[in-house]
């Protein structure tokens, strides 16, 4: 290896990857997927224009762009930089303003395996231009003057902070709309901001924009980043180990045998089946299972469809992790305000789930989309709980996701008429007390791999219930009635047990004693009075 180095161009840089692929594959030079994405780089840089710009024009100034430099080569001994590849950050200013070449660049990184990939947690960066958002100067304009339109004045940190984006990019939106007379300054504020107030033309404008659409929260993010976003954060990606099981359901008694079963169909990331009997916890164990995961992700809170908004983040739904307090100017978080970050959801849909729900629902009034279920429960899990007793059929029901079950990815109807991809990305529990085979075909239980049974507890476990319920409920555990209650309320007239009936009975107890005006104590007549009331049609 020689000692002597030197600078090399972007087109030698590329020339000299060339080189290196060739000799380390030891193939021709046209056989290499990396070479040929090179190539296709270094026939977009010898253009006309963009070589003209960085061998001529646009030389690189030595104090404050970092140059590569590559030691020279002396035999067959392969050429090797500091990372084995360019950062990104080394790139010529040209290259980073061309999408094709930026792109084109990170694909011949990946194919290089250059071992940069990082194993941090996706983090929505804050955007520093507008492009980087995908938004348009328009579709700001859109949120600013409506959000001026209803409130009737507001500082520039006020919208930014309103249209969850950077002041730095709202200000000079604000700045033209001034020059377009369309919003005028009411007054100072402070550190070089103007309090606006929408014109007469401003609200005229707004009013047609509020006829669209009367939408003005967070700006939309792309479909493409949204895209991104879950490839990164998929559910497939995670794994739950025993450790993790047994924290998530360190509030719940649940056999050793139970935890076997769910481990490996919650790793799956794709579906189960939970039937059994109703009482012994189906649906305390779907809503445990997110627990396990143990991870937060970030949704936006709207996406944006060539025209059309769609409110994802539901506040019913989503438990924020914690909500920014960033002003929009000296934001130090780092994170596009536009994103939320959320504990991994668990939504929840029973007998009164419909087909509506199941897609894109815009208002006719306010002419905002509503994401539906499945959308919202990306990255997390979706629970059918008492499948079987949905007003819609059942049929129906399976035969809209039977290929988004196979296939991972659904297609939904937008009120444009657009159809767009997106992912069906979720652990989907269905949980029942009928039985599977009587409800769905063989071609959908195939798209469901783990069929679990929730079976009722052992007397040891049914102990270990009141165990547990006993000082929740405000009592102090009792063996003596707890054997009393067994003995005469379920083994001599061989009633089965369940789940849910410790928490009930010691519910009517205490309901007993509160009505009797007596000490909170569990005993036999408590019991009696309890199991005469809760059993009687049973």
């Amino acid at each position: 290896m020689s000692n002597e180095e030197k600078t090399l161009s972007p087109i030698e840089y590329l020339a000299m990857l060339k080189a290196q692929i060739a000799e380390d594959q030891n193939t021709p030079p046209a056989s290499s997927p990396a070479e040929e994405k090179v190539e296709e780089i270094q026939e977009i840089i010898e253009s006309d224009t963009l070589a003209k710009e960085i061998s001529g024009d646009s030389q690189p100034n030595s104090n404050t762009e970092k140059q590569t430099e590559a030691p020279e080569v002396s035999g067959k001994e392969p050429v090797i930089l500091a990372s084995n590849t360019i950062t990104k950050a080394e790139l010529p200013d040209v290259i980073k303003r061309n999408s094709q070449l930026s792109e084109l660049f990170d694909r011949v990184n990946d194919l290089m395996g250059d071992g940069t990939e990082s194993d941090e947690a996706f983090l929505p960066k804050v955007p520093t231009t507008l492009e980087e958002t995908n938004l348009t100067a328009e579709e700001v304009e859109r949120l600013v003057l409506k959000y001026l339109l209803n409130r009737g004045s507001g500082t520039g940190r006020e919208l930014s902070s309103q249209v969850c984006l950077p002041f730095t990019l709202v200000d000079p939106i604000m700045k033209q709309l001034k020059m377009d007379q369309l919003v005028a300054f009411k007054g100072t504020a402070e550190m070089g901001d103007y309090e606006f107030v929408i014109t007469d033309i401003g609200r005229e404008r707004a009013r047609r924009y509020s006829d669209e659409c009367t939408y003005f929260g967070a700006a939309p993010v792309s479909l493409p980043d949204y895209l991104r976003a879950m490839e990164a954060q998929s559910i497939a990606k995670q794994e739950a180990t025993e450790e993790d099981l047994r924290e998530a359901f360190s509030d719940l008694i649940i056999n050793e045998k139970m935890l076997d079963k769910l481990g490996p169909a919650i790793n799956s990331g794709r579906g189960m089946f939970l039937f059994g009997e109703p009482g012994n916890g189906k649906t305390s164990i779907a809503e445990r299972i997110t627990k396990s995961f143990g991870t937060t992700i970030w949704i936006p809170r709207s996406i944006g469809i060539e025209g059309d908004i769609i409110r994802l983040f539901d506040p019913g739904i989503h438990d924020i992790v914690e909500e920014s307090t960033a002003d929009g100017l000296f934001d130090l978080s780092g994170v596009d305000q536009r994103w939320v970050q959320v504990i991994r959801p668990t939504v929840i849909a029973g007998g009164e789930l419909t087909m509506r729900e199941l897609e894109v629902v815009q208002n006719q009034q306010t002419k905002i989309c509503e994401a539906p279920l499945q959308l919202k429960s990306n990255c997390g899990i979706l629970v059918i709980d008492d499948f079987g007793r949905q007003t819609m059929p059942v049929d129906v029901l399976l035969n809209r996701w039977i290929v988004p079950l196979e296939k991972r990815y659904d297609f939904l109807n937008l009120p444009s008429g657009k159809k767009v991809q997106v992912p069906f990305d979720q652990l989907i529990i269905f949980s029942t007390n009928l039985e599977p085979k009587d409800l769905v075909d063989g071609a959908f239980l195939r798209r469901i791999p783990y069929k679990i049974e929730v079976t009722d507890p052992s007397e040891e476990e049914f102990r270990e219930l009141f165990k547990l319920m006993s000082p929740i409920m405000g009592f102090e555990y009792n063996q003596e009635a707890i054997n009393y209650l067994i003995e005469t309320h379920y083994h001599q007239c061989e009633r089965p047990f369940r789940a849910c009936q410790p928490r009930d009975l010691l519910l009517q107890v205490r309901n007993y004693c509160i009505y009797k005006k007596l000490p909170k104590k569990i005993s036999n007549t408590a019991f009696d009075f309890a199991v005469e009331n809760y059993f009687s049609v049973m």
